[in-house]
């Protein structure tokens, strides 16, 4: 006989869960109990948005649903922007929710909220546990849907009851992983469609990639010389610096590049759903019905002519697909091979900053000391802003699983993602960008970081305003500011009481041994670049976009 909060806890270990993310709440205290001596490791939160996104960032950077548990009602709701984030992007993730005692179901008790109602749009799957004997059927369920066709978060909701009844229960055991496969034929219809192209680009995206597929997918690159792009904020799928990588596919996207997409005749989408982000804002292919051929590889069927019409569509993860694709031999000499070199040529004078800008700082010259400076095997975390501009134009990723950003556009991610990016990766280098805007939203899981000895460095760029509403502000309405100047705390104080580490670079010169010395100081760090409103983009100023000049 067991309680439902140990059932809960079991099934978890044999799904090889590791570490949960929680804001604590007594509508769950049988769970809690039950993790005490379990051997995961809890990591207690601030905020349940920050929890959920820890969750998601594991999730994200390893393939395994996070973890995340909150109470009923506001946590729950506080904890739907992560929830957001895992659905829009693919990542396997099961949130638990505390839940009201059954007997006080459909009254409004407190905090009640009937979360198969209200969470439908946030999760693949929203479940509710009213027998503790099924607690392994549900949590089985939980992690297979969150891992199979199109990754999602599963939500699970735990009456506070239930899990306090003693019951019998069959022991739990590990779900099993589910994959799909291209057909000999279909490989066959692609490797004929790839030979008859001239003008072809593979651009790679979502999620359920491995370090192996990364590394096979590149060789198969090398040998047909083919032009890879990364869709938006996936760019830890292809190395930068390779000479077929054509740059990232998505919202700023280099123009040389998006010519060459919509001129190519044959588009290799594999693992991306191409939804408003990655397509620049469907313009980069006519719906329903592309100009260009189109190959899409997928794990999903019902994600396959959702917008697009493909003239080959198969159903496989991208790992299945690579090895499948893997022994096929290259034409001998590849026609489109000049015109993926050129691309490599136009990618790398795309990705190099300007030096000088407006302002006492220039982020140019940072980006490039962070590029001279940065482990390869550094992981970037950041959140939604212009600011992070500089990271997805500038930065060159290099090797898979370094990067951790949500494609939803979510304010507030990376500093949660790099306190779990840390928590995993605990000797790999992990640095947080975020705006001063951005940087508020979970500000408090700053603490979290100091709690549990993450010492991450968060580059916040400070320009005192929403920097994307105020350029989108100046260009429709010039002159009319209005709700996007912000009023913020001293960051190097709040680094200091949080007990961290904090620096101001106010010169573009000080960031470099202001990056030493956070490095150095083997805390969780905080280094506070003052960077000029008028720097809204790399290339243009607030003054210039009011105006409507270049």
């Amino acid at each position: 006989m067991k309680t439902g909060g140990e059932l809960i806890v079991e099934a978890l270990k044999a799904n090889g869960v590791k570490r949960v993310s929680c804001v604590p709440g007594e509508s769950y205290l049988a769970v809690l109990d039950a993790l005490y001596e379990s051997g995961i490791d809890v990591l207690i939160c601030r905020q349940e948005g920050g929890a959920a996104m820890m969750a998601d960032s594991w999730g994200r950077l390893t393939g395994e649903p996070g973890i995340c548990m909150v109470t009923r009602g506001p946590g729950a709701t506080n904890a739907s922007a992560g929830l957001h984030v895992a659905m829009q992007d693919s990542i396997p993730m099961i949130l638990f929710i505390g839940q009201v005692q059954r007997d006080a179901r459909e009254r409004e008790a407190f905090q009640e909220v009937e979360y198969r109602r209200a969470f439908t749009e946030f999760a693949k799957w929203v479940g509710e546990i009213d027998d503790a004997r099924r607690i392994p059927e549900f949590v089985t369920r939980a992690f297979a849907v969150a891992t199979s066709g199109r990754p999602g978060p599963v939500v699970l909701t735990l009456p506070e009851d239930m899990l306090r009844d003693m019951v019998e229960a069959p022991e739990a055991k590990p779900y099993t992983p589910v994959e799909s496969h291209p057909g000999a034929g279909q490989v066959t219809a692609f490797e004929q469609m790839l030979r008859e192209a001239r003008r072809p680009m593979f651009i790679l995206g979502g999620t359920r990639w491995s370090e192996k597929a990364v590394a096979d997918f590149r060789t198969f690159a090398e040998k047909f010389r083919v032009p890879v792009g990364c869709s938006f904020r996936r760019q830890m799928l292809f190395d930068h610096m390779h000479t077929c990588y054509a740059g990232d596919v998505g919202i700023g996207i280099n123009p040389a590049l998006a010519r060459e997409i919509k001129d190519s005749d044959l588009i290799v989408m594999l693992g991306a759903r191409m939804s408003e982000m990655p397509s620049s804002g469907y313009t980069l292919l006519d719906i329903p019905y592309p100009s260009q051929k189109l190959i899409h590889i997928y794990p999903d069927p019902e994600e396959l002519g959702r917008i697009y019409r493909p003239d080959l569509a198969i159903v496989a993860a991208p790992a299945e697909f690579v090895d499948a694709i893997s022994k096929l031999e290259p034409p001998a000499l590849p026609i489109w091979a000049e015109r993926s070199a050129a691309m490599h040529d136009a990618y790398l004078r795309w990705s190099t900053p300007p030096e000088t800008g407006p302002g006492d700082v220039h982020m140019g010259p940072i980006m490039n000391w962070i590029e001279e400076n940065v482990p390869r095997d550094a992981i970037f975390t950041n959140g939604a802003g212009n600011y992070a501009t500089w990271v997805h134009r500038f930065h060159r990723f290099r090797a898979y699983n370094t990067q951790s950003a949500p494609t939803s556009g979510s304010m507030g991610y990376g500093l949660p993602a790099a306190v779990a990016a840390k928590q995993l990766f605990p000797q790999r280098e992990v640095i947080c960008f975020a705006g001063d805007g951005c940087f508020m939203m979970h500000g408090q899981e700053f603490i979290t970081a100091v709690r549990y000895g993450l010492p991450i460095i968060t580059v916040l760029v400070n320009n005192g305003t929403y920097g994307t509403i105020r350029m989108h502000q100046e260009r429709d309405y010039p002159g009319r500011v209005s709700g996007t100047d912000l009023v913020n705390p001293d960051f190097v104080a709040f680094a200091a009481a949080y007990g961290g580490h904090g620096e101001r670079v106010s010169k573009t010169d000080e960031f470099g041994p202001a990056f030493e010395r956070a490095r150095a100081s083997g805390k969780p760090a905080i280094i506070e670049v003052m960077l000029s409103p008028e720097a809204i983009t790399p290339t243009r100023t607030l003054t210039q976009i009011r105006d409507k000049t270049a």
